[in-house]
């Protein structure tokens, strides 16, 4: 059997046609090499085209150097340019005085130094009047054929707690026949209160109860001033800025909701199944372990 490394004596191709001659080991003889520079065909295309992407190259190179130097375009590059000023943002509407309107005047004319200043916002009109004046007036706006005020839309409060008057209660009227709106303001100090207006408006009743509940301000001549969201012997006021907002335990927790064992909390569930127990719920006397775990029930805005 003949070796598999032996090699056939037989001539290799150095160019189409032309036999090139080979030893037994098969290697071409030194003759049969190419000179140094010498290349076939497609080598040779292949070097032209490298040569002439080098030359466009420096072409280009040479275009971008004319126009860095070029006196009559500087480079954004320079060092030391100046940035293109920012667009400032448009800032939006402001407030500005309604001493000239209509209302306003009519009101100054009306009730001597019960006026104290009025600003206009986004076509709405804001009027601060003295806290011993606010009846009388609002009962002009309600009847004044001019006006006709005839609906009390809505009755809250501000804290602010470092204003000289903190506590700021602000009236939203609007008249239905008109279509036409206006916010009444009367600041007191703390401690102080104000008059009611149920009699303009008997919408007003449980409206001055909540701000009354949440705020801690009192309306004289009220029909009914008690708390209408929290119980009767809630401490606190929770609408108020110095409120704490953590969820912590209270005198009234403490009355309220006690302690209970495991026995206490089955007879609770038994009489409430025979309907003994209708005003307390296990899930209630929870919420004393809740405060005094320091669970954060809610999360609170950082």
């Amino acid at each position: 059997m003949a070796d598999d490394n032996d090699k056939p004596d037989k001539p290799i191709s150095k160019a189409p046609g032309v036999e090139v001659p080979v030893d037994a080991a098969g290697t071409p003889p030194p003759s049969a090499i190419p000179e140094a520079g010498e290349s076939a065909g497609a080598d040779a295309e292949k070097a032209a085209m490298v040569e002439q992407a080098k030359s466009r190259v420096a072409a280009v190179k040479e275009s971008l150097g004319e126009k860095a130097t070029s006196p009559q375009t500087p480079s954004p590059a320079a060092p030391g340019a100046p940035m293109a000023p920012v667009k400032k943002k448009e800032e939006g509407a402001k407030p500005v005085d309604a001493s000239d309107n209509k209302l306003v005047k009519k009101l100054k004319a009306k009730f001597d130094g019960a006026v104290l200043d009025a600003v206009e916002f986004i076509g709405q009109v804001s009027i601060r009047i003295e806290p011993g004046r606010i009846v009388e007036v609002c009962n002009f706006l309600r009847d004044d054929a001019d006006t006709k005020f005839n609906y009390l839309s809505d009755l809250t409060c501000v804290h602010y707690p470092m204003a000289e008057r903190p506590l700021e209660i602000v009236y939203n009227l609007y008249s239905i026949s008109r279509n036409e709106r206006v916010r009444l303001k009367v600041a007191i100090a703390e401690g102080a209160s104000v008059d009611s207006v149920t009699d303009v408006w008997p919408s007003a009743n449980w409206m001055e109860r909540e701000v009354y509940d949440l705020f801690g301000v009192s309306f004289r001549n009220h029909p009914d001033m008690r708390r209408i969201l929290l119980p009767p012997d809630w401490e606190g006021h929770p609408l108020r800025k110095d409120y704490p907002l953590e969820f912590i335990e209270n005198a009234w927790t403490k009355r309220h909701l006690p302690e209970m064992t495991d026995v206490q909390r089955e007879q609770l569930e038994q009489r409430r199944a025979y309907g003994l127990e209708i005003l307390s719920v296990p899930q209630e006397r929870l919420m004393r372990e809740i405060l005094q775990s320091g669970k954060e029930v809610m999360p609170k805005d950082k």
